[in-house]
């Protein structure tokens, strides 16, 4: 059921407040996709180990086909060496191989030179999205931050994209703005005029919610900070695991995400900045490989992208996240991943809409939710929604999702909610076993 007295009017295609139809808001737009044949599970071990498990919980960490399992397994087995410190060839080969991966991803989200080759060396390695993000809040903010400065946020923003801004603007003395969507997460022209003004030097923001799943119009705040001569810094860890992201296009100057929410391993994320900009910023940590040259009172970097990358790196992780990324662009594709994942949406909310203890958190509308939906049940803590669908083989995540501002801000009770995060893989009988494991949880309260 749809709580229609909190669900603000989208633009010029909503109704208002009150006037709501569900079975509208469920059914427009119909995308016509096959979602009961499935033939990606198959390439999943977890899903031939688990084949009773419908997996919800793609948002906080997608599953791995075989073939990126077999990649991390055959780096090891054949070039298990560290990249750039040998001249045997086994560390060559693992260095070209890291290189190679380094320049595919530089290709995919759009960072190429105007020839069209891939800039490799504005691709740094690190853990993840929140280490690189945490590297631009440390390294890059404090060379353009001064007292008085703004940087701008929205409140939908994972912990990852709001602590480190925090801990910035304290330590330049500069000022933190928060945008404000409407409850449904459309940020307005008016709001972006509002809050990005003469002071604001960076304006940091995800691409896709991981809580509301809205998509951010992410080239109207490029716009509107680059006019000032402000940056952009862009987090896609929730739009790169499921549509084309070019940062030419979004006029981004920073952008980062990570390889275990696109099928890749845990341990490895990626940062591209523009290289005008990564040479100038000091590095996040230091130590070995960081250097081009050490005396005993000082120290020489080494160039980008490797004065960024102290110590060992996760070699293997990093070979199998080029696995990874072959696999969801090229062999599955995105045309594929974003129409399998828009019918599971709109088939999943035309189900929740039917039930009438389920309110869904966010917009009415399926086709804002870019693989998220997020709701409660009257009633019933999240926690103990997820125990139940627990027991049901229905994997879901509850909590607050690293996002308490945006909960407080919404008036979420408990300062917790349920996620459903679907992905290609999944299909109409792991919506189905949503739906009757939420029918289980209200009739056990009920």
């Amino acid at each position: 059921m749809i709580d229609t007295e909190s669900v603000a009017c989208e633009s010029c295609t909503a109704p208002a407040p009150g006037v709501l139809d569900a079975s509208d808001a469920a059914s427009r737009a119909w995308p016509r996709i096959d979602i009961e044949t499935n033939t990606f599970k198959a390439a999943f071990p977890l899903f031939t180990q688990h084949p009773d498990i419908a997996f919800l919980d793609s948002a906080a960490t997608a599953q791995r086909p075989a073939c990126v399992l077999e990649a991390q397994k055959h780096f090891y087995e054949t070039m298990n060496a560290n990249p750039l410190r040998g001249l045997y060839s086994l560390s060559v080969e693992a260095t070209e191989a890291i290189a190679k991966v380094r320049a595919q991803i530089a290709g995919l989200i759009g960072a190429v030179d105007e020839a069209g080759k891939p800039r490799a060396n504005e691709i740094v390695f690190t853990r993840n999205t929140s280490e690189s993000l945490n590297i631009v809040a440390s390294s890059f903010a404090p060379t353009v931050l001064e007292p008085g400065d703004e940087v701008a946020i929205s409140i939908m923003e994972h912990h990852s994209n709001l602590i480190p801004w925090q801990r910035a603007c304290r330590a330049a003395g500069a000022k933190l703005v928060y945008l404000y969507p409407t409850k449904t997460g459309e940020l307005t022209d008016a709001e972006i005029a509002e809050k990005i003004g003469p002071r604001t030097k960076i304006v940091a923001c995800t691409q896709v919610s991981n809580v509301l799943g809205c998509r951010v119009p992410v080239e109207k705040l490029a716009a509107a900070v680059h006019a000032r001569g402000g940056y952009l810094v862009v987090d896609a860890a929730q739009s790169v695991p499921h549509m084309p992201v070019d940062v030419r296009e979004l006029s981004a100057d920073f952008l980062a995400f990570s390889a275990h929410k696109a099928l890749g391993p845990m341990g490895v994320g990626v940062l591209w900045g523009r290289l005008e900009l990564l040479e100038a910023m000091p590095p996040f940590l230091t130590g070995g490989e960081m250097i081009d040259s050490v005396t005993e009172q000082d120290a020489v970097w080494a160039p980008v992208p490797e004065k960024f990358e102290a110590g060992t790196q996760d070699a293997a992780g990093i070979y199998a996240t080029g696995a990874a990324l072959d696999y969801l662009v090229n062999q599955v594709g995105y045309d594929t991943v974003q129409a399998r994942e828009q019918a599971l949406v709109h088939y999943a909310m035309s189900r929740m809409v039917e039930l009438p203890y389920v309110d869904i958190i966010g917009s009415i509308y399926w086709d804002r939710h870019h693989g998220v939906i997020s709701f409660n049940v009257r009633g019933v803590h999240p926690h103990d929604v997820a125990s139940i669908l627990d027991m049901q083989g229905v994997c879901i995540r509850a909590g607050h999702h690293c996002a308490q501002p945006l909960l407080t801000w919404l008036g979420v009770e408990n300062l917790a909610c349920c996620r459903a995060s679907l992905a290609f893989y999944n299909d109409k009988h792991d919506v189905d076993a949503f739906i009757d494991g939420l029918e289980t949880v209200y009739r056990t309260f009920n």
